[in-house]
């Protein structure tokens, strides 16, 4: 069942780790260093300002280092120490206990996170330090043992990243040096024969003050709940810093991740949905073809962040990067149940090839200077992205496969009946313009951003060839007053807009025509809490939210085909909360509520897909501080999503499910000992549908992890 990352190559990246000074302390530091830290206006500063769980800054809602209290917008950030203590193993476990997010709708799949953040998919709206990760089929998945946090903007942020959909975006922020000497290996072991070794290594080097270093790798060789599924995984990112001078810094930063990996088929909605009283398939169930089935993408990227302060006004910052892709996959897939046995699914086959290239570069002037009684934090930038792309597409045939007694290794393939050959760029060019006026205790954010948007295009295909060469424009803004009360209480209101062009393999609607760009707004009042003299963070918040133009899946005749359904509208609440209630005892805590619906098109007055009216979470973690027990915690949370329907249509119902999390852990000294266990009810639960079957979540897991630090 493996397809055989050996787990030698784990032993020899542990082994090359060396063993530097012992300097952990900056993570110990809570309590009355946070007190001052609220104190402390940082300036241009590319710092992860977090004590513990709460985080204070963001470059995320911004673009500059600007308190989160000051952002005139929802945002959230799931900090490293949140990750560690849940023992995450994806970005979508790492967005379980983040408001307004659908963390895992379509259930585990090791080849992507697709995350829905406010009634609207994210798959396309994610960023890597700030610079946007490309693929028209939506982001592979991003190891989060190499991030540092990630940052969830809540809305719409065209006016600083450019097309985007108005639900939101995520931005992982990687790992880099902190100029100072420390060290970290791990080991892991858990369900479905899965072992991960992990080493994080990081210091100043010996002959060069200026420079600092840090190397970041992980291997891991694992089964799936289901059978033949794998989720193997080779990943290194180095990093360095040259930081000559207080006002000059360069950040190299690189990474590249090996998966190897297999593709869920869905199952029949009549034996899992509609299952009640009836048969039910297993989680565990295969219905392709282990033979067939295979998984190899490499993705890779280099770049850098620059920055050089001229004076006590204007400073100028730049990053970049280069990105590839290589994916070749092959797959099953689950089509309908035979018309003559309803124990028999039919199937056809899938074969892909992608290879995909992505510059993107982001320049900006910085300048803080008064005028009067105003105080000012502008920003000027210009961004641009060029993403490329070379995808072949093959659908063909496959046995149909007994649903009881599958039967693998049956043929596969024969003449293809559809095929793709996609060729094609995508560019966009942005201007942009910040402002954030202060006067006493009022501040004043506004911004306003022009796009230029290409998209040039060529697909090939048996049923005849079409072509995608469309100029896409747009104006969008952002305007928020925040309050900031002495007592750490904000109130605030935003209004901000988005524009999404449309791209894909099939460009033009049914019947002719370039689909429309889509279109959103949002308005938003809210109210964030940073309390004075102890750690934490609290935030409520509603919103109106609209986007125009919105695209939609309609199968016609057994292919798939994209539609505009006109407008989709959610209207909602949510209450966020983040805080180190005491000495060792820390808190998540969280509740969605969203009124969505579909109010133009095809599917008026429905529901969109995957859209939950209620969602709630709560994780709460205990370390004993001192005494006997000094270094033993236990850790509990709760996770609610509630009733929702899997496609526009309304067709399939699937209901509302509640699981349970722990964690124990001890510390001692530089070492660490820590047991995850999620979902352990083993709850069985549809996490979503599709036209090609039905997905289950994750049953229960379990996580054994041990930690040396230096």
């Amino acid at each position: 069942m493996r397809k055989g990352l050996a787990l030698s190559t784990m032993s020899l990246l542990m082994g090359s780790t060396a063993i530097l000074v012992s300097a952990p302390a900056a993570r110990a530091q809570q309590g009355a260093a946070a007190i001052e830290l609220e104190q402390i206006d940082i300036q241009g500063q590319r710092t992860d300002d977090t004590q513990g769980y709460v985080a204070r800054t963001s470059t995320a809602g911004t673009k500059t280092d600007t308190p989160l209290i000051e952002v005139p917008q929802s945002i959230s950030v799931v900090t490293r120490d949140q990750m560690d203590a849940r023992g995450v193993q994806s970005v979508g476990q790492a967005l379980d206990y983040t408001a307004g997010v659908v963390s895992q709708p379509f259930g585990a799949d090791p080849r992507f996170d697709y995350p829905i953040i406010r009634g609207f998919a994210a798959d396309n709206s994610m960023y890597l330090n700030g610079l946007k990760l490309m693929r028209e089929a939506g982001t592979t998945a991003i190891d989060p043992y190499g991030l540092e946090r990630i940052d969830v903007v809540r809305g719409p942020a065209s006016v600083l990243y450019g097309q985007g959909n108005p639900g939101g975006l995520l931005d992982f922020i990687s790992k880099r040096p902190t100029f100072t000497n420390f060290g970290e290996v791990q080991v892991d072991a858990g369900s479905f024969d899965r072992y991960v070794g992990r080493f994080d290594i990081g210091g100043v080097l010996p002959d060069n003050a200026d420079i600092s270093y840090r190397f970041t790798g992980l291997a891991r060789e694992s089964d799936t709940q289901t059978d033949y599924i794998d989720d193997n995984r080779l990943f290194f990112a180095p990093a360095l810093t040259w930081r000559p001078s207080t006002d000059t810094e360069l950040t190299v930063l690189a990474n590249i991740q090996y998966d190897q990996t297999g593709t869920p088929v869905g199952l029949p909605v009549q034996y899992t949905v509609d299952a009640d009283g009836g048969l039910r398939l297993p989680r565990n169930l295969f219905l392709g073809d282990p033979d067939y089935d295979n998984s190899n993408r490499t993705f890779g990227s280099v770049g850098y962040e620059f920055k050089h302060r001229f004076n006590e006004t204007w400073e100028f910052r730049q990053n970049a990067r280069y990105a590839v892709l290589a994916w070749d996959y092959n797959s099953l897939y689950y089509s309908a149940l035979s018309p003559t046995n309803p124990l028999v699914a039919n199937r056809g086959s899938s074969e892909n090839a992608e290879s995909q290239q992505t510059f993107n570069l982001d320049s900006q002037m910085l300048g803080q200077f008064d005028t009067g009684a105003l105080s000012h934090e502008v920003l000027v930038g210009v961004d641009y992205r060029r993403y490329s792309e070379s995808n072949t597409t093959a659908f063909g045939t496959a046995s149909p496969i007994n649903i009881l007694f599958p039967i693998y290794n049956q043929p596969v393939g024969g003449t293809p009946w559809y095929t793709s050959d996609v060729n094609g760029t995508i560019s966009q060019t942005g201007v942009y313009a910040q402002d954030q006026v202060k006067l006493q205790n009022w501040l004043l954010t506004v911004g306003l951003r022009h796009d230029w948007a290409t998209t040039d295009s060529t697909n090939l295909t048996n049923f005849g060839n079409t072509a995608q060469n469309q100029d896409d424009s747009a104006f969008t803004g952002r305007v928020g007053l925040t309050y900031l009360f002495d007592n750490g209480i904000a109130p605030y209101f935003n209004y901000s807009t988005s524009f999404e062009p449309v791209i894909g393999n099939m460009p033009t609607q049914l019947g002719g025509g370039a689909f429309q760009p889509m279109e959103g707004e949002q308005v938003e009042l809210g109210v964030k809490y940073q309390p004075v003299g102890w750690n934490g963070f609290f935030t409520a918040a509603v919103y109106d939210l609209t986007q125009s133009n919105v695209l939609s899946s309609q199968l016609i005749d057994g292919v798939s085909y994209q539609t505009q359904i006109g407008e989709v509208r959610v209207k909602g609440f949510e209450f966020t909360a983040v805080a180190g209630l005491a000495d060792g005892l820390n808190l998540i805590a969280n509740y969605t509520y969203m009124n969505a619906e579909i109010t133009q098109g095809q599917y008026a007055g429905n529901r969109p897909a995957n859209v939950p009216e209620n969602m709630a979470n709560l994780w709460l973690d205990y370390t004993v501080p001192s005494g006997a027990w000094a270094g033993f915690g236990v850790g509990g949370g709760v996770r609610f999503v509630g009733d929702r329907y899997a496609l526009d249509d309304n067709s399939i119902f699937l209901s509302s499910n509640t699981l349970f999390d722990a964690a124990l852990h001890y510390e001692k000294g530089p070492f660490k000992a820590q047991l995850n266990v999620n979902n352990i009810a083993d709850e069985t639960y549809v996490a979503g549908c599709g036209f090609f079957g039905c997905f289950y979540g994750n049953g229960r897991t379990v996580l054994g992890t041990l930690s040396y630090k230096w």
